[in-house]
């Protein structure tokens, strides 16, 4: 047991760092990471991956409550727009959370490894779409909050990869567009997580010291590690060579994801 409370708190404190540093959600990691380490531990296969993506997913409420607090005291963030995505991202959230419980752990791993070789190679050349349009009406902002939130349940993540190109394509500026994103990622984390937590509520195959597909011991000691450690990345942040951390993290990125891919 001692082993795995080390390797929680080192994924938190990589996550936190990596999060502080490039301004990047830690699910991209803590899935394959966590999925990796419950395989060691003997937890059953078909459920390794949904009790992975669920407790990715919960300690992203966590470090988004903090990141949006920062974000909201230099007034960077959108409040409308956020009102407007969150209802949808929601119902997406709940929605990719009950889609994951169908789809086996396999599958899943794919989807995962695929959509995280995606990431890397837009970090990887700095992909970002023009703007092209405004905002969409009330109908526009929730189709496009249940896509988000649904994708981004899937993978344990909050979505950030997903928002910001979206609201840098409808001419939000990047500062609010990672600022918007950021609270939204709240929404996402708590709908997912819920979602999780319900669909896998009663398995007869979850080890001990589970809430459905969430593993309290895991999510522990990575909130722990990760609150510590996003100010020392942040402080990095100024230091550091970012074009260069984002290209070594895309590789580190799609190495993980060759991992999920080949079982």
């Amino acid at each position: 047991m001692i082993n795995e409370w080390l390797i929680y708190l080192a994924t938190g404190a990589f996550a936190g760092t990596l999060a502080g540093l490039l301004g990047v959600g830690g699910g991209l990691i803590i899935v394959p990471i966590l999925a990796l380490t419950f395989a060691a531990q003997g937890v059953n296969p078909e459920i390794q991956m949904h009790l992975a993506i669920g407790t990715s997913l919960a300690t992203i409420i966590f470090t988004s409550l903090s990141s949006v607090y920062a974000h909201h005291k230099h007034g960077a963030v959108e409040w409308p727009i956020f009102r407007a995505i969150t209802p949808g991202i929601i119902i997406g959230a709940l929605a990719g959370a009950f889609i994951a419980r169908a789809i086996p752990t396999l599958s899943l791993r794919t989807l995962f490894g695929l959509f995280e070789l995606f990431v890397a190679v837009q970090m990887a050349l700095s992909l970002k779409p023009a703007a092209h349009r405004g905002l969409p009406g009330r109908v526009g902002m929730s189709g496009a909050g249940i896509v988000i939130g649904a994708i981004s349940a899937l993978v344990g993540i909050g979505g950030g990869t997903l928002t910001v190109p979206f609201l840098l394509w409808c001419n939000v500026t990047i500062q609010r567009a990672i600022a918007t994103s950021a609270a939204v990622g709240l929404p996402i984390a708590v709908g997912g997580a819920t979602g999780f937590v319900l669909s896998g509520w009663g398995h007869h195959k979850l080890p001990e010291w589970s809430s459905g597909y969430l593993y309290w011991p895991a999510l522990l000691g990575i909130v722990m590690a990760s609150t510590l450690f996003a100010p020392l990345g942040a402080t990095l942040a100024h230091r550091l060579p970012t074009v260069l951390l984002k290209r070594l993290f895309a590789l580190l990125l799609f190495a993980l994801a060759l991992r999920m891919i080949v079982v």
